[in-house]
């Protein structure tokens, strides 16, 4: 009886301060708009994802006081654009946690002095790391963009251009095989169906703003031909005036189909 009255008081406290990442029966995705997401897995692992926050337009007041992310075990970067970069840096480097990004971007980042060398993991296509223990697995794959690194030299107070490496997408498998596929930013491109065939993912998290990444129709074809997930969170849109494409185009475009589309507005999340 006295273990179950603790066991509640526990749970209680934890629930009371919020932002504790404990143990449960779901997985929870967290959105701040643009790319930027919080995935908690069942074991209470914390895996932030290309974390442009304090500058994101989109982001809720509450969120842009990165205390209120609370604990953050890995943060993943896509590649060099400061919408995705963001501020993993410093989330880094404050709560001393790697930071796994695209090898060129981690290599400048090192170079340039922005990140200690054993903060800024470095990995390339195809390579797959257990940073949090055998239970998840995270593999880096190919996405279609372009990732420059741009740099304000604090010496000369000009901005500079440095080599961020290739842009990248991460299948991240969690502790039940659950398999999560954020694009980071990317367009079409073939290899996509070579992506869907081996990694079977669960969840997309999927460009759809155009201009810079895919439109609605783009992804939708994407999601329904070449990766049949089982869930859909639509990212990068709405952001700034370029990235015109809806979540109600691309539930539009994809016609119907057996893919539940979650249309999250930043600082929304939702439980697997």
């Amino acid at each position: 009886m006295i273990h179950r009255v603790l066991h509640f008081l526990l749970a209680a406290g934890l629930g009371l301060l919020g932002h504790a990442a404990v143990a449960g029966d779901k997985i929870d995705v967290l959105w701040l708009g643009q790319s930027a997401t919080r995935i908690t897995t069942l074991d209470g692992k914390v895996i932030l994802i290309d974390p442009f926050i304090t500058q994101n337009p989109k982001t809720p007041a509450k969120w842009k006081n990165l205390d209120e992310l609370g604990r953050i075990d890995l943060i993943l970067i896509t590649h060099g654009h400061g919408d995705h970069l963001g501020d993993g840096p410093e989330l880094a480097k404050k709560l001393k946690v790697p930071m796994i990004g695209p090898n060129g971007l981690n290599q400048s980042l090192v170079s340039l002095g922005v990140m200690p060398a054993e903060l800024a993991t470095r990995m390339n296509k195809s390579g797959t790391v257990m940073p949090l223990g055998d239970k998840i697995r995270i593999t880096m794959v190919r996405a279609e963009h372009s990732s420059e690194l741009l740099w304000k030299n604090p010496t000369t107070g000009k901005e500079e251009v440095h080599v961020g490496g290739e842009p990248v997408g991460y299948i991240i498998e969690l502790e039940n095989g659950f398999k999560i596929y954020h694009m980071g930013d990317t367009g079409l491109f073939g290899d996509m169906k070579l992506i869907g065939e081996m990694y079977r993912p669960d969840l997309v998290l999927i460009p759809i703003g155009g201009h810079f990444v895919m439109g609605p129709q783009d992804a939708a074809y994407a999601t329904s031909t070449w990766l049949k997930p089982k869930y859909a969170i639509p990212i990068h849109y709405g952001t700034i005036p370029v990235l015109k494409g809806t979540p109600e185009e691309y539930i539009r475009a994809l016609g119907k189909t057996p893919v539940k589309v979650h249309a999250l507005q930043p600082g929304e999340a939702v439980a697997f």
